[in-house]
């Protein structure tokens, strides 16, 4: 936690429990991190990152439901929920199906119309944020390759992660300094970074986090919360 500037935390259907939540949110709360919840789909099994098909509605219900509850355990403590964030299929998804991500969007403004939400970076998850009258965050990722029209290499590919310490710094200081990060196959692409994401399910986030952290600094980056 001493290390980041928000925490995206789990809200039960793909990952986490009260409990866990509860002690997350007791961490961001001691050490000043912005806390965020992440919603998925509901695919504990698979870690929510299975595409599934919904209708609208039930995209509304199952993201007000998960937010909510962090929501409440956040307000528990006198502290605030700052912003959402879809996890996985649900995230990759949005990005591209402007209804789906429409029904994201006013689950987030119905919670609460001063919460942040945050998409992958040209998705159509940040229009529909700003059609909802939300505050749209434009996120890139430190570990993860990028396709030349700046979605995300799906999982399923190989190198899809990026496994290599110094490799990840690159396109972090890339994405961070000038908005660029080259993209599979060839070529750069300029992507807008408010936010950076690094995956905590990732074997190497704590030492990632530690050197990102400072090689941003020596910069003269400042980290916060977008």
């Amino acid at each position: 936690m001493p290390l980041i500037s928000s925490a995206n935390i789990a809200c039960g259907f793909h990952a986490g429990s009260p409990a866990l939540m509860a002690r997350t949110v007791d961490l961001a709360i001691r050490h000043g991190v912005a806390i965020g919840a992440h919603p998925s789909f509901d695919d504990r099994a698979n870690f929510g990152r299975t595409e599934m098909t919904l209708d609208p509605q039930e995209v509304f219900d199952l993201v007000l439901y998960q937010c909510g509850a962090l929501k409440a355990l956040c307000e528990a403590r006198g502290a605030a929920l700052h912003h959402v964030k879809p996890h996985g299929a649900l995230y990759n998804q949005a990005a591209r199906d402007p209804a789906l991500a429409a029904a994201i969007a006013a689950a987030v403004k119905a919670l609460g119309p001063s919460l942040k939400l945050y998409g992958l970076a040209g998705g159509q998850l940040l229009v529909a944020a700003e059609k909802a009258g939300l505050e749209a965050v434009s996120e890139v990722f430190a570990d993860r390759r990028y396709q030349g029209d700046g979605s995300l290499v799906p999982r399923s590919q190989a190198g899809a992660v990026l496994e290599d310490d110094a490799e990840v710094q690159a396109q972090v200081l890339a994405l961070a300094m000038d908005g660029e990060v080259q993209a599979q196959g060839g070529g750069k692409i300029q992507v807008k970074a408010d936010s950076l994401c690094l995956h905590g399910d990732n074997q190497h986030a704590l030492s990632l986090a530690r050197t990102l952290r400072q090689a941003l600094l020596e910069r003269q980056i400042v980290i916060e919360a977008p």
